[in-house]
């Protein structure tokens, strides 16, 4: 029982001083305003982009993708940056020098980046309500849980990447090249059964390729029931991404200690 509590407390201190040291240079007013215009900007380009291309008929499915893409700025960006700066900023050593829990450590770094994408996923959807979202008939309890699992999933991946950061070093690059990834391949600008067969392939198995399709059929009013297949594939998604980062991590601790290159980067 004790070792559960130590553990819980180093999952919710660590991952609390690692968000609050991701956000060190931002004032609260900086932040609150970043998490309201960068969701606006985002959705205005992506919705009047594809209303133009498609007509205003499919204005609801560019909304409702875009808003749950909103995710991978904080699954991807801001994951990667948590764990793979501890490296760039010093504070690896200590990380690794430590009794802690090594699940709890890691787990812990995306904990508040779940939350954090949350708000900028509902953001979203109230900028998407004023430019003509219709959410009178949506199933909004399992909207709610659609977003939930999405971002955890999306998290997920972001661990993988930022353990991947941990040997690379610009960290920027694997960030940008992921994120991009997920615009083309999530299904939130393009429709799933419209692309290539290796497009969906690839698609498959990546996070938002089932959460963007959930929510756009709860927005219509679908019962949780009819998305649960696909709910649960896309959290399936995200423990793999982050299990494999989990065991990437451990690896590169192995073999930093085996070589004593922990701090070279």
């Amino acid at each position: 029982m004790r070792r559960l509590i130590a553990s819980l407390r180093i999952f919710f201190s660590g991952a609390w001083l690692s968000h609050v040291a991701l956000f060190h240079w931002a004032q609260p007013a900086n932040y609150v305003v970043s998490k309201i215009l960068a969701p606006l900007t985002y959705m205005l380009f992506f919705v009047c982009l594809g209303m133009s291309a498609t007509g205003r008929d499919t204005v609801e499915f560019y909304i409702v993708g875009n808003a749950l893409q909103l995710t991978a700025f904080n699954g991807i960006f801001g994951v990667t940056m948590t764990v793979g700066r501890e490296r760039n900023m010093g504070t690896l050593i200590y990380l690794v020098g430590s009794p802690a829990n090594r699940l709890a450590i890691f787990l812990g770094r995306a904990f508040f980046n779940v939350l954090d994408g949350m708000l900028g996923v509902v953001m979203g959807f109230i900028w998407g309500v004023l430019m003509g979202l219709d959410l009178s008939s949506a199933n909004l309890p399992g909207l709610a849980l659609t977003i939930l699992i999405t971002t955890i999933s999306t998290c997920g991946l972001g661990l993988l990447m930022g353990s991947i950061s941990l040997t690379a070093l610009n960290v920027m690059f694997i960030n940008n090249t992921v994120f991009f990834l997920l615009l083309i391949f999530s299904g939130a600008n393009l429709p799933l059964e419209k692309m290539p067969a290796w497009m969906r392939v690839i698609s498959n198995g990546l996070p938002l390729s089932r959460g963007i399709p959930s929510a756009r059929l709860l927005v219509s009013g679908a019962p949780l029931a009819k998305v649960w297949p696909l709910l649960a594939g896309e959290l399936a998604v995200g423990l793999v991404y982050a299990l494999t980062g989990f065991v990437f991590f451990r690896w590169f601790e192995f073999q930093a200690r085996r070589r004593g290159t922990l701090e070279a980067f």
